[in-house]
């Protein structure tokens, strides 16, 4: 079962950023399903985490919903963050959740990188802010991040983008050898073969 895993840090309810992530874990899914895998997508809703990420820099221990969240995304095969943009950035709440992951938590892993804003200017903060942290963060952030600004959903560019993205997510997958063999155990000779039985 390969494990797909979307932060996401939307602040209102509904919210754009939970809209763009939902079309992004879609598209992942189906593109994961198309080369074979199996799916099972858990979404991190940072709003519903605040206090207790809050409690987790001051203490320095997940607990709760938290810890079952930092466990998600350490088990995951891949991740989706998306991020609203406040002042030119990421959310301070997206930030914070990934400051309390373990120095290793992301280490290898793909991650789909993304972003909603009102306006198209604040675009660039996909390579200005997200895929810096990411690559600090030792992660594989994939070539094609996605940013919607309010006039982008319903227009076919940004459908065509979620394609791209969620297509490289999961080649990414894909190649990663853990996951290409169905059963780990195929190739191990059955107890009863070992006696002659």
């Amino acid at each position: 079962m390969t494990r797909l895993v979307v932060v996401t840090a939307g602040l209102s309810n509904p919210s754009s950023t939970r809209i763009l992530a939902d079309r992004l874990a879609a598209a992942s899914t189906a593109a994961l399903e198309a080369g074979g895998l199996a799916v099972e997508v858990e979404v991190v809703e940072l709003r519903d985490l605040a206090h207790a990420i809050t409690d987790n820099l001051l203490t320095g221990f997940p607990a709760g919903a938290l810890a079952d969240a930092v466990a998600s995304v350490a088990a995951a095969d891949a991740v989706i963050a998306v991020t609203p943009v406040f002042s030119a950035s990421y959310s301070g709440l997206f930030k914070s959740f990934f400051d309390v992951l373990e120095p290793d938590t992301l280490d290898g892993k793909p991650v789909l990188l993304a972003a909603t804003a009102g306006t198209a200017r604040h675009s660039l903060v996909l390579e200005h802010a997200l895929r810096p942290l990411f690559s600090y963060l030792h992660a594989a952030p994939l070539p094609t991040a996605v940013f919607a600004a309010a006039e982008d959903f319903g227009s076919p560019g940004l459908g065509d983008r979620v394609e791209r993205a969620a297509g490289e997510l999961a080649d990414a997958v894909l190649r990663q050898p853990r996951l290409r063999a169905a059963d780990p155990f195929e190739d191990v000779t059955p107890f009863e073969e070992l006696l002659g039985a």
